[in-house]
């Protein structure tokens, strides 16, 4: 249980800290923003939406955390790490390093066998015949 309130934790700074810094920039800094600029910020004013979502559904929204988890650890090892190592390390990458790095904590809460018997383990939606099912649920709902 423990696992599921450290995640909460986790979505609710999410939704608030990276909420209010990213809602700040969406609702307050004039644009034109280069089109890179404004699939990031849009993608991480969704996310930190439906974080909010998460703390209620802390399990049915892992997703979510696997994303954040996902993609900053690709940004880490293999964008920002390079570039320490070949003396390149920009300003721009240190402080992106340093948003990112918290990320470190998740993989010590988020709970791994679930991820794996869930994602891994379970048994696949139909790829055929959802059509069909749902043609005879709505008929017996009726």
């Amino acid at each position: 249980m423990w696992r599921i309130h450290a995640l909460r934790l986790g979505y609710l700074l999410m939704a608030l800290v990276m909420g209010f810094f990213v809602w700040q920039q969406v609702l307050l800094e004039p644009g034109p923003w280069p089109a890179p600029r404004v699939i990031a910020k849009s993608m991480l004013a969704s996310l930190a939406l439906l974080s909010l979502f998460a703390l209620r559904y802390p399990l049915h929204m892992l997703p979510l955390m696997l994303l954040e988890t996902l993609w900053k650890t690709v940004a880490i090892t293999l964008i920002i790490l390079p570039a320490w190592l070949s003396n390149r390390l920009t300003p721009d990458l240190q402080v992106l390093f340093s948003e990112c790095i918290g990320i470190t904590l998740i993989y010590l809460v988020m709970p791994w066998r679930y991820v794996w018997v869930r994602y891994f383990l379970h048994p696949a939606e139909a790829w055929r015949g959802a059509a069909a099912m749902g043609t005879t649920a709505s008929k017996s709902a009726q």
